[in-house]
């Protein structure tokens, strides 16, 4: 931490520009593949990207508010309460100032937040392991299976851009600015704690190496430069408070609403069969694969992809990847795998996990130009043709 927050200042757009335009090359070629495949099918890419799943349920909270819900014939009743208020804000603040409809500022505040995710994720990447690492890492971030999430009226990309500039506030010492981001990530989605997670361990750490002697700075060091004591605790401890005041604000007012107390929202996400239970209900999932041959291949590579992330992030330690990443990367793992519901979904909620990229990125980053090219450009076509056929798919990614 103390060696890390000693780089450069935030890094200019100018730095970031290769990766940006590779991502927004990347993405181009999804969406074109999304249009052609839907036209084909006789679908609008549009409301695919707009109006579908997930987008309606922000879009009707922007524009009705809290309180709608849907009584299912099983019992089950599915509340917009269990959408965080971050992006149908936005959404509503979009509208009213342009000729935007919800879905479509939706579309908008998601497009913009994918390029401020990606510039995130190179300004981590290239502060951790240096500038053509952070290339690779948002070309990676691009070409993953379930790349087309980021060019949809969906919090994924709004969640990462906000999660990866507070990590990155975090690197650098930046506390207070790190604790607002992490307050407004904490608006947007319930993993939102992990940012929290991170920003917390990294302060309690930074905390203690100020107090060992040898934290000290050298004889002959010029002190007026260096912020007093008192001031980098007191950066710290309001980064600290901040950090987690949108995930806890909101849940505490789903309680008050719902007059059910502090533990509300667990209440609104249980009609939505959503949980934690430590992963058992996703390995029955991949055990019922099993059952017959055509499934079992289904299982077989279910189970591959989990151990690839788990081999991931074990990678990820062994390289001394900085404590918040770490801690990042850790809850958002550790909450994608375990909940109890939506198991199609679980590549979608992995995607804020970035830093798992990072070995790979590295990786990529030591072949010779034309060879990684190869790669992300191979990636780039499989990805944008997974995409279109996910998203004309009947269910909700």
């Amino acid at each position: 931490m103390t060696d890390l927050a000693t780089r450069p200042a935030p890094p200019l757009l100018r730095r970031a520009a290769p990766a940006l335009l590779g991502y927004a090359a990347v993405r181009t070629l999804g969406l074109v593949a999304l249009a052609g495949w839907s036209a084909a099918r006789d679908k609008s890419a549009l409301i695919l990207l707009s109006a579908r799943w997930d987008s309606l349920w922000y879009t009707r909270v922007a524009e009705l508010g809290y309180g709608y819900e849907v009584r299912l014939p099983n019992g089950d009743v599915h509340s917009n309460l269990a959408f965080f208020p971050l992006l149908p804000w936005l959404e509503r603040a979009v509208s009213a100032v342009t000729p935007l409809s919800y879905a479509h500022a939706g579309l908008a505040v998601a497009t913009l937040a994918s390029l401020v995710a990606a510039w995130g994720i190179f300004a981590v990447a290239d502060h951790v392991y240096g500038r053509r690492a952070g290339v690779c890492a948002v070309l990676l971030w691009a070409v993953l299976p379930v790349g087309i999430v980021q060019s949809m009226a969906y919090t994924e990309s709004l969640f990462t851009a906000l999660a990866a500039w507070s990590l990155y506030a975090v690197l650098t010492g930046r506390w207070v600015v790190a604790g607002a981001l992490a307050a407004l990530a904490g608006l947007t989605r319930p993993v939102g704690l992990a940012v929290v997670a991170a920003l917390w361990a990294a302060a309690i750490v930074s905390y203690v190496r100020d107090r060992r002697p040898e934290s000290a700075p050298p004889s002959g060091r010029n002190r007026s430069t260096e912020a007093p004591d008192s001031a980098r605790l007191a950066s710290r401890a309001l980064g600290m408070f901040l950090a987690p005041l949108g995930a806890v604000g909101y849940v505490l007012w789903v309680g008050r609403h719902t007059g059910r107390g502090p533990l509300g929202y667990l209440d609104v996400q249980a009609g939505w069969r959503n949980g934690f239970d430590g992963g058992y209900a996703f390995a029955r999932f991949v055990a019922d694969k099993f059952t017959s041959f055509p499934s079992a291949l289904a299982g077989v590579g279910l189970i591959i992809g989990v151990a690839l992330i788990i081999w991931l992030y074990v990678v990820c330690v062994r390289q001394g990847q900085p404590l918040p990443l770490l801690v990042y990367t850790g809850v958002v793992t550790a909450l994608a795998l375990c909940a109890s519901s939506y198991f199609g979904s679980k590549p979608r909620l992995l995607m804020p996990a970035f830093p798992l990229l990072l070995p790979l990125a590295r990786a990529l980053a030591g072949t010779r130009v034309s060879r990684s090219a190869a790669i992300v450009g191979a990636a780039a076509v499989v990805s944008a043709l997974y995409g279109a056929f996910w998203l004309n798919g009947s269910g909700p990614p």
